[in-house]
């Protein structure tokens, strides 16, 4: 039977589809019948079924042929998703849902969009597509919401999970889709558009599976063809909807960024370009190392490569992704290049190299991208993956082999190869191949390249650091061939992997070496030298290797080498001498020798100076005399024979000097001949005259040199030969005509009788060869000596400066090693003239400095070499008193001298100083002593240390510092140990700094030397000197202050002289006073020490010995000396550095002492003394930078708030020191809140209270801003881990956003308009949201859950209460509605508390406040219980009917918007409380200040949250008819006058959406609270209540004709609105009269005459004649005059209209007014404007239309006559006004109406001829009316009236 009745229903379907004749009816037929058929699909009746699908045929092939037909997709959606429907149900739903969707409006679809994503879950795969087919074009129409946090978003998307996958993998094919794409190509056509396409024809699957597009599989190109095609154009504008869509932030970032990179590369600009800005807008916030995106990244553009796994074997071949397209690679290329993880992802990094750099479809543009990312994988990837290395390897080899001509791409790849040599050089330590197939390529290619290559090869060096046997000699080879190379990169990079592959001590690499230091190139031989002449470090870089070859070995290889090259076309030739290498590198191996050979001897091989070389001399005597002696078996034997090094050395100088020369070389001779002249000056016998020769040069120092060498010769020969070399030497100097020979001869001679005079004085007991001098007789060689000394002074006075320097020097040499034998004093060359003259020489200013330290040096040495010196004492007096300003060298030279000559025959300069150091040297036992040392003391002491002259006091400081150095033995310097000690102790005081630090060191020296009773005197005297600034009383009664005024002088930067000072105290402390001279002997930063003269002191060792003997006062020390370096004084600052550099060798010193320090910086910061505390800041902030300080957490606090209190310090200085280390603090403290520090937790919480309680409330503004950022980052970093601070961190940010916001905006917001105040405090509680302070709130949000919610919502509740700032109250609503989004089942036990609190800060005066607790109202209530909601609404109903205040009437308004938007459903379950109240608010007057700003009032509110929540604004009403009723009811009550007339218009609004449909019980209840509203006196706005009773009263004028209790009657309504009539205000009786006009028209009743009682006398007293007879009081006042001539005009209108309405039809009232009411209208037809014309007639029209007169029934000729004639005469005038139309066919109209009338019931009689004459004439003038339908009208009219006459 059911299944009958169904086949019935079916038929019946059928049937109005075949009756349904337009495409309206069969849409509508569709409509309603299409779902309920389809559900019939699941019958289990077989003919049901056949005859739905029959139905369903004939259906299609209508719905076809008609496209306009809109189906009900919405339903049919909704059936599809109804999970109990039958499948066969859904796929024939889907069916028509695919059929409907794309007929639908556009804005239709974007509404369905949402479902059909909703509709996808659980679907079948073929289904979900076709719904991804309709949804995607869909997406370029939808509108998104410009902020989604406020506003909710389309797509829910968020708990769906697996749609959203689904959606994104639909959405990348769509976007690799080419335009134009046809899936017909077959599978065995070569396909060129796909890149591997020569290896993807096999690989794509079996046969007859077409070729996809790049990037997708052919299942991927087939569903997005689908079933119909998009063209190209919808195609892009789907890429565009899918930009849109990801733009407008519907799916999470991480997710789309793929999709944004492919779009980015499409062919069509609009999209490229949309998607492409996107992308840079969202660049800084992608995480480009977020492995889902890299992975992704890949996929995409390496598609499926076929792997030989299980995975690889299942993949289907119509599954099979191929590769990108070339275009999209080269964009996403540069995102791998930004990402430290793709570098880092094997093997898809080396596959996207090699398909980069040799696939198929490769370019150009692509290689060299493909190129960087090779760059980016060196930079990053581990240096243990040796695949990839390799790999990477090979593919940059073969790149370089194949693209020869591509220049730029190969710089890049040479360049990268360096990288990956760097990075993993394990590859390439025994690939000596590739380095000669660089070196081969660096010289064949191009200078562009070539620097490429240079590059990459100086970077490959460090990898073939630790190559042995064979590679080794196999790259020497390699690197030999090179350096010869004509190319100067070549050479270059060779010298540079010789220096740096071999060791040091490696010989042909040092060979190799020292030829390219005679490289023409500066860049080549530069690096040579720099390589040669490094001193050796400590540790070198091979183990087991020496700093430099064995001299030997070396000289034998140079030599062999010399050999060699000598026979072969490398040899040089200079002049007439053939050398067998270029000068230049002949000279550097000479030195490199000499470097060795210094070496071997083990002293240190520098060649910087020959005076440093020279000190070495002693050293390598005794090596050259241990070669000599054959004691060395194992050396290397010469080819040619002769076997000794020595000798070697000496031919390759001679064979160097004969050829070219160089000083250096000549040094290197004279050296290694003067160490052991017994044995090598015979072999220079016969070489005297290449010796004379070199005497001869044009160079000072080579005749210098050259002449030491010719008497070092000379000495050893015979008599004979002596005497004549002296004779000879003698002659020459009378030579006039060469001063350089005369020069060469002096310095020779001296040197010779100098040499001479030793030799005489070493006693028989020395053992040394043939001496023929000492067995000549004496006379001779006296004489012979006489007279060359006397040849020698004659030059003194020369006019060449060069003759006498050379003199000088020569007479020096004589007396330092015996007496000049000429006489004492007299006339001529006496010793008096000469000590006198070379006296005169120091201060004079023509002599040079060279001179004047000769002179000064040979005035030491006279008291030397002769014990009877007579004018010991002149020349020490001369010398002392020879000081000059600005000669601080010379000091240096004149404190030896000194020393020299005060000790005399004891000096050490008497020694020979080729053979004999200065330690070794004994003075000869039976010399006559001549010292003077007490006396030269003495007058230091008590003259020159003490003298008001600084520059004497300070040369007086080097002479002491320098006799007790020298002299530190004497006697007598120990017994004035005191004495010195307090001399040193006044010059601390000079402004000069050398002054200080000479003493410093001479106070070091002094307490040195002292034994320890000494020492304890020296001490307590120094540390109370320096302290009190007084000398101690040495048992005389003198106090004397040692420095001025008593204070400690000034430094040169005008401070006072602390640094003593500082040191003192700083032994103090440690409880030894007695370090105060270590500290200052440390304290050594002055430059002097570094020169040669001051580097003779030896300060360097003393410092060392000084730092070994402070060793164990290190824990105390180093604390002081940590903060010390950083002091504002650069004095201090200077000594406590060097201090510390000498002390603190260990780098883990620090770390060792970090507690130490850190305890001793921090207790300092507050110290009195700004220089201290400036110092502990900088101090802290270097000892925190790059630190982790896990163990010193609990101190951290401390540190913040000290820090914080001494940014605010007095002095500036001080201040941006604590900027500075606050910033570094907060940098580590962030580091360490990281989640993957330790440590973690611990920080957070011992930081947070500091800086909330500290930093943020601060009155500083920079410590508040550090706080804040530090604050934000924290919050960052920390993540999850705040989650147990949010209750303290969170109302302090929120607090800390109105202390940090600045005081002059409230100043202004107080001062401004309200507009401008709500426009400023918007902008202010944006700033505040968008702060620092805010983000890090929203960071700790996300955290949040029940266990803190407890804590945090009641001190949430009191800022809510007790804020006074704006941004506090603002960001607090922001936070309540963020908690509700994230933990909204947690919140609500506390949602009662937070809504209390919201709803007290509703009534804020700003506005902007106001909003902002609205919209938090409205989302709280979503989480709240529903009492909280009810007594929520009732609170606002109450306020909005209670209050008068503006501010509660918004505030309502906005809260109950707010929910509805925001929480609809609580709205919708609480509708009989809010919707009355929103009917109400709709009718809130608008506000005119508002509107003329052009805002919108409350009302807009109200109207939004009804119209939202009703069906309709006639069923709202009807639905909630009773509690509306209420509340206006309540409202028409109410004391408010406002109030009272929005009821009013409530209740209007109420009785006219319902007038149709009002019946009993409501139309009683509407028209009762109507009527009870207009008792009383009249207020604004209560006219709604009469406008109201009318329409109702008009529409339902039958039901009140019935008797209905609880219905007012009819007579009770006319008698209370006939009441209102007669009420005064005329606006007021205007609407009284109309609502009596329509109640009295509706109801037929008869109360006319009570109306002319009232209309006739309104009518008199406004119209124009009485009116022009009141003259205005106030002529002027036209304003006021127009509006009461207005005013007058409406009210004739109203009352002529209410006659017209009320007319009755009783006869009798009619008999009574009908004449006098016809006169009155006649008469205002004549005088009236042309407003009240038109209303006349209209009245006039009612009136005949209703004149019984002219009715059969009731006839009265004579009554009709009068009154047709009267009106005759007046309606003249309107027809004929010229001016307006619509009086003239107003008054056609009557003429019409009449003529009508008369005609119908016959009385043509009562038209008397006159008054139709006029008529005639007045229609005949209008025949030509403007008008032409009233021309026409007045034509047929005219002749129907002549018809009848």
């Amino acid at each position: 039977m059911a299944a009958q009745d169904e086949l019935n229903q079916l038929e019946r379907v059928f049937l109005r589809l075949g009756h349904a004749e337009t495409d309206e009816q069969l849409q509508h037929i569709i409509s309603k019948f299409l779902p309920p058929v389809l559900l019939k699909l699941s019958s289990i009746q077989e003919g049901v079924r056949k005859k739905v699908m029959e139905l369903l045929v004939h259906l299609n092939k209508r719905i076809k042929s008609r496209p306009k037909i809109q189906l009900p997709v919405e339903t049919l959606l909704v059936q599809y998703q109804d999970p109990a429907a039958a499948s066969f149900v859904t796929n024939f739903t889907i069916i028509y849902i695919k059929m409907g969707y794309p007929r639908l409006d556009v804005e239709e679809q974007c509404e369905l969009a949402p479902t059909l994503l909703t509709a996808m879950e659980g679907k079948p795969q073929p289904q979900q597509d076709s719904l991804m087919h309709l949804l995607i074009p869909t997406l370029f129409n939808m509108k998104y919401p410009s902020e989604p946090s406020k506003v909710a978003s389309p797509f829910i998307l968020v708990e769906k999970p697996k749609t959203v996958h689904l959606l994104l993998d639909f959405m990348l094919d769509v976007l690799m889709m080419p335009y134009g794409f046809v899936l017909n190509e077959p599978q065995s056509r070569p396909n060129p558009a796909s890149p591997q396409s020569s290896a993807g024809n096999g690989s794509a699957g079996g046969v007859g599976i077409p070729q996809p597009p790049p990037g997708m599989s052919f299942y991927a190109a087939k569903r997005i063809i689908g079933e119909t095609p998009w063209t190209p154009e919808q195609l892009e504008q789907c890429k565009l909807g899918i930009v849109k869509f990801i733009k407008a932030e519907q799916v999470p970032e991480v997710e789309a960024v793929v999709h944004l990179v492919i779009a980015s590369s499409d062919t069509r600009h609009s999209v490229a370009t949309a998607a492409d800005l996107e992308l840079k807008s969202k660049q800084s916030i992608i995480d480009w190392n977020n492995p889902s995106i890299i992975n992704k990244m890949y996929k995409v553009y390496l598609g499926d490569i076929p792997l030989k796994t299980k995975e690889g074997a299942a993949l289907k071949p119509e599954l099979k992704r191929e590769p990108v397209s070339t275009r999209v690679k080269l964009k996403i290329l540069p995102h791998l290049l930004r990402s430290r993880l793709a570098a880092d992802t094997f093997p898809a990094n080396i596959q996207v190299v090699y398909d980069g750099l040799f696939g198929a479809n490769t370019n150009n543009k692509l290689r060299s991208l493909s190129l960087q990312f090779v760059h980016h994988i060196c930079l990053v990837c581990p240096d243990n993956n040796k695949p990839l290395g390799l790999m990477l390897l090979n593919g940059l080899t073969k790149l370089i082999n194949e693209y020869k001509e591509e220049p730029k791409l190969l710089c890049v790849a040479y360049s990268a190869v360096g990288k990956l040599s760097s990075r993993m050089p394990q590859l390439f330590s025994k690939d000596i191949a590739l380095v000669q197939q660089l070196f081969e390529a660096m010289c064949k290619d191009d200078p562009e390249i070539r620097l490429s290559i240079q590059e990459a090869l100086s970077m490959m060096v460090g990898a073939y650091t630790s190559l042995q046997g064979a590679l080794l000699n196999l790259m020497e080879a390699l690197v030999a061939a090179y350096m010869e190379k004509p190319e100067v990169q070549v050479r270059q990079v060779a010298m540079k992997f010789a220096s740096t592959v071999f060791a040091p001590d490696h010989i042909p690499s040092r060979y190799l070496i020292l030829l390219a230091a005679g490289d023409p190139r500066e860049e080549v031989h530069g690096e040579a030298h720099r390589v040669l002449r490094a001193l050796p470090a400590k540790t070198t870089e091979k183990e087991g290797s020496k700093p430099m070859p064995s001299f030997p070995e070396m000289v034998s290889y140079i030599q062999e080498k010399a050999s060699e090259r000598m026979k072969t076309p490398a040899k040089y030739t200079v002049g007439t001498s053939i050398l067998p290498f270029n000068p230049s590198a002949f000279g550097e191996i000479i030195l490199y020798l000499r470097m060795c050979l210094a070496h071997s001897a083990g002293a240190m091989p520098t060649s910087q100076s020959l005076a440093d070389m020279q000190d070495n001399s002693p050293a390598i005597a005794s090596y050259v005399r241990n070669l000599l002696s054959g004691n060395t078996n194992s050396l290397l034997v010469h080819k040619g024979g002769d076997s000794n090094p020595v000798q070697l050395y000496i031919e390759l100088l001679q064979q160097l000097l004969s050829a070219v020369g160089g000083v250096p070389v000549m040094y290197c001779l004279l050296e290694v001949v003067s160490v052991y002249p017994q044995k090598l000056a015979a072999k220079f016998a016969d070489k005297i005259d290449w010796i004379k020769s070199l005497m001869n040069t044009n160079k000072e120092d080579m005749r210098e040199l050259a002449a030491q060498l010719y008497a070092v010769v000379v000495s050893t020969m015979s008599g004979n030969e002596l005497n004549t070399a002296v004779q000879n030497l003698v002659k020459i100097t009378k030579d006039n005509h060469s001063p350089e020979t005369q020069h060469g001869a002096i310095l020779a001679l001296g040197y010779m009788v100098g040499r001479y005079l030793a030799e005489k004085k070493v006693t028989a007991d020395i053992q040394n060869q043939e001496q023929p001098v000492i067995t000549r007789s004496l006379p001779e060689d006296e004489e012979l000596i006489r007279s060359a000394t006397n040849t020698i002074g004659s030059f003194l006075d020369s006019p060449s400066p060069l003759l006498t320097l050379a003199a000088c020097t020569a007479l020096g040499e004589i007396s330092r090693n015996g007496a000049l034998l000429i006489p004492n004093e007299g006339t001529g060359f006496t010793k008096l003239h000469l000590v006198e003259s070379l006296l005169s020489r120091i201060p004079s200013g023509k002599e040079n400095n060279k001179m004047k330290e000769r002179a000064i040096q040979t005035l030491g040495f006279f008291p030397v070499g002769d014990g009877e010196f007579p004018h010991q004492k002149k020349l020490l007096q001369g010398l002392m008193d020879s000081v000059e300003a600005k000669q601080l060298e010379l000091q240096f030279t004149v404190g030896e001298a000194i020393t020299s000559a005060a000790i005399g025959t004891g000096s050490v300069a008497s020694r020979d100083v080729w053979t004999c150091t200065e330690e070794e040297y004994t003075p000869p036992a039976d010399v006559k002593v001549n010292d003077v040392v007490p006396w030269v003391l003495n007058m230091i002491l008590n003259k020159y240390i003490i003298s008001q002259n600084p520059h004497v006091r300070q040369a007086s400081c080097i002479w002491l510092l320098s006799l007790v150095k020298k002299l530190s033995q004497h006697k007598e310097i120990k017994s004035h140990l005191k004495e010195i000690q307090t001399a040193f102790i006044s010059i601390l005081s000079d402004p000069d700094e050398l002054s200080q630090d000479v003493a410093s060191k001479g106070l070091g020296m002094v307490y040195e030397l002292g034994n320890e009773q000494d020492q304890q005197e020296l001490v307590s005297t120094l540390v109370e000197t320096l302290m009190t600034g007084k000398r101690v009383k040495h048992g005389v009664s003198e106090d004397t202050e040692v420095f001025q005024g008593g204070s400690l002088g000034k430094t040169p930067d005008g401070q006072s002289l602390s640094t003593y000072k500082e040191l003192c105290a700083l032994a103090s402390d440690l409880n030894q006073p007695d370090l105060v001279y270590k500290f200052m002997n440390l304290a050594n930063h002055h430059a002097m020490w570094n020169s040669r003269k001051g580097a003779a002191f030896g300060f360097n060792m003393i410092a060392a010995k000084a730092g070994e003997q402070l060793t164990p006062y290190l824990s105390q020390l180093v604390p002081r000396l940590y903060r010390y370096q950083f002091d504002p004084n650069l004095g201090i600052r200077q000594a406590m550095t060097s201090i510390w550099d000498a002390l603190v060798t260990d780098k883990k010193c620090v770390d060792r002492y970090l507690k130490e320090i850190l305890q001793d910086v921090i207790s300092n910061l507050t110290n009195n003394m700004w220089r201290v505390r400036e110092s502990s800041c900088l101090a802290l902030n270097d000892l925190i930078r790059g630190r982790q300080l896990d163990d010193i957490i609990d101190q951290l606090p401390e540190i913040w708030e000290t820090l914080f209190r001494v940014r605010d310090d007095i002095k500036e200085s001080v201040r941006k020191a604590a900027d500075l280390t606050l910033k570094s603090l907060s940098k580590v403290c962030v580091r360490m809140c990281e989640p993957s520090s330790t440590a973690a937790q611990r920080t957070v919480a011992v930081l947070l209270p500091c800086l909330l309680e500290k930093g943020i409330m601060s009155n500083v503004s920079e410590v508040r801003a550090l706080s804040i950022q530090t604050l934000v980052k924290i919050s960052k970093s920390a993540g999850a881990r705040l989650k147990p601070h949010a209750p303290r961190l969170i109302p302090a940010l929120l607090e800390s956003l109105t202390v940090l916001e600045p005081q002059v905006l409230n100043y202004l917001s107080l001062r401004a308009t309200e507009q401008e105040k709500t426009a400023m405090d918007g902008a202010r509680l944006s700033a505040a949201k968008s702060s620092p302070m805010m983000e890090t709130i929203n960071m700790c949000l996300q955290h949040l859950d029940a266990s803190v919610l407890g804590e945090l919502v009641p001190r949430l509740c009191d800022l809510l209460k007790g804020a006074v700032g704006l941004g506090t109250k603002g960001a607090c609503a922001s936070v309540i509605v963020s908690l509700t989004v994230q933990c909204p089942q947690d919140l609500t036990p506390y949602s009662g508390k937070l809504m209390s609190a919201l709803v007290n800060g509703l009534n804020d005066r700003s506005s902007v406040v106001q909003k902002s607790f609205a919209f938090a109202l409205g989302h709280v209530v979503r989480t709240a219980k529903d009492s909280s909601v009810e007594k929520l609404l009732t609170k606002l109903g109450t306020w909005y009917l209670e209050k008068e205040e503006p501010i509660y009437k918004s505030s309502c308004a906005l809260t109950v918007h707010a929910i509805g938007h925001y929480s609809p459903d609580v709205l919708k379950n609480h509708a009989e409380q809010a919707l009355p109240l929103a009917f109400l608010g709709m009718h809130e007057a608008p506000n005119a200040e508002l509107q003329e700003q052009g805002e919108n009032g409350d009302s807009t509110l109200w109207t939004e949250v009804w119209q939202d929540n009703v069906p309709g604004s006639f069923g709202g009403i009807r639905l909630y008819m009773q509690e509306l009723i209420a509340i206006t009811q309540k409202a028409l009550q109410s004391q408010s006058w406002k109030m009272k007339a929005q009821g009013a218009a409530a209740m209007a609004s109420i009785a006219k959406q319902q007038t149709g449909s009002l019946v009993a019980p409501h139309l009683g209840m509407v028209l009762s609270a109507l009527l009870q509203g207009l008792a009383g006196r009249i207020w604004t706005g209560k006219e709604e209540l009469l406008k109201a009773i009318g329409s109702v009263v008009s529409a339902c004028s039958g039901d009140l004709k019935k008797s209905v209790p609880g219905q007012p009657s009819i007579i009770e309504v006319t008698e209370l609105v006939l009441k209102e009539c007669h009420k005064e205000n005329l606006r007021y009786k205007m609407a009284a009269l109309k609502c009596a006009a329509d109640v009295l028209q509706a109801t037929q009743e008869d109360r006319f005459q009570e109306l002319v009682g009232i209309l006739i006398p309104l009518i008199n007293k406004n119209s124009p004649t009485s009116a022009h007879t009141r003259k205005s009081k106030e002529d002027d006042d036209d304003d006021l005059d127009e509006k009461e001539k207005e005013l007058q005009t409406e009210s004739l209108l109203c009352a002529f209209e209410s006659l017209g309405k009320t007319w009755p039809k009783s006869p009798s009232t009619q008999g009574q007014y009908q004449f006098q009411l016809c006169q009155l209208m006649c008469e205002r037809l004549k005088l009236s404007t042309w407003r009240v014309q038109v209303g006349v007639l209209q009245a006039m029209k009612a009136y005949f239309q209703g004149l019984l007169l002219l009715n059969k029934d009731h006839t009265d000729s004579v009554e009709l006559s009068e009154i047709l004639t009267k009106t005759c005469d007046a309606i003249t005038f309107p027809l004929e006004n010229k001016s307006y139309s619509s009086v003239r066919a107003e008054a056609l109209s009557i003429v019409e109406l009449l003529i009508k009338k008369i005609d119908e019931c016959h009385q043509w009689g009562s038209l008397t001829p006159d008054s139709r004459n006029q008529l005639i004439n007045s229609l005949t003038i209008m025949e030509s009316d403007s008008r032409p339908e009233l021309g026409e009208k007045a034509t047929e009219l005219r002749k129907q009236l002549q018809s009848l006459s």
